[in-house]
């Protein structure tokens, strides 16, 4: 099955093997109207929250789709989340970033306002600009049928990500280190804290300042380099992450 519908509202006892489930608004519209379900077609179903339902579509109105659950699959969280820190880009480079990055399995986005990022995130602008991530997030993570869909977080200034560096392993995408991330070992990524995250900081397409760079290293952040080249603040994010999955031996 290659498509995913969402419902946050659902709990896995409402998704038990054999019950009725009805699928509502726009993902109703979408499955009745763009994608032609009918009845006795299968579906997946997910709730965004670690369970997803193989259904049977037993009737499908673009206001209404009857579900029947056919069989639950629930996956745990991973233990130590992978976050992508994408600095605010112009245009729609950042939403690029954050939508790829979901794709190769980002658990978390968090929103950098850099000293060079051109756009601007301030009053009414953070709750829309969250507000547009997040819808990134939910197409991207349909698209790759995630089970769990990660939150896109508030955005943070450099010194609001150095507080991560007390739990969390912060890597700092810099093409000027000295380390590569792809020599790195799980055990230079995963924090000794239970509680850590593993964080990814891609700058704008100016790049890091000298200052944000000490400030960060300085605090405990390692910087790494991906290749001899240098990628797009678009593509550098999704990038580090393949290279994150495969040391944490997810990939």
């Amino acid at each position: 099955m290659s498509n995913l519908y969402l419902d946050e509202s659902l709990t896995a006892e409402k998704m038990a093997v054999g019950s009725s489930v009805l699928l509502t608004g726009e993902e109703a519209r979408h499955a009745a109207t763009v994608s032609r379900l009918r009845a006795g077609e299968s579906i997946l179903l997910g709730n965004g929250a670690g369970v997803l339902a193989e259904c049977e579509v037993l009737r499908a109105t673009p206001r209404e789709v009857e579900l029947r659950v056919r069989s639950l699959e629930h996956r745990p969280r991973e233990e130590h989340r992978i976050v992508l820190a994408q600095a605010l880009a112009k245009g729609d480079r950042d939403e690029r970033a954050v939508q790829a990055a979901v794709e190769v399995g980002a658990d978390a986005i968090v929103p950098w306002q850099a000293e060079r990022s051109v756009s601007r995130w301030s009053g009414e602008k953070i709750e829309k600009g969250v507000a547009r991530w997040s819808k990134v997030v939910r197409e991207a993570s349909k698209q790759s049928l995630r089970a769990w869909i990660p939150q896109v977080r508030q955005p943070e200034s450099t010194a609001g990500l150095v507080r991560h560096t007390q739990f969390s392993r912060l890597l700092v995408l810099d093409p000027r280190a000295e380390r590569s991330l792809s020599g790195l070992s799980c055990h230079d990524i995963v924090p000794a804290d239970p509680r850590g995250d593993v964080l990814v900081l891609v700058g704008p397409e100016g790049g890091l300042t000298d200052r944000e760079l000490e400030v960060l290293t300085t605090s405990g952040a390692l910087a790494v380099r991906l290749g001899q080249n240098v990628l797009r603040t678009s593509t550098a994010g999704p990038a580090a992450l393949v290279l994150v999955n495969v040391a944490l031996g997810r990939w």
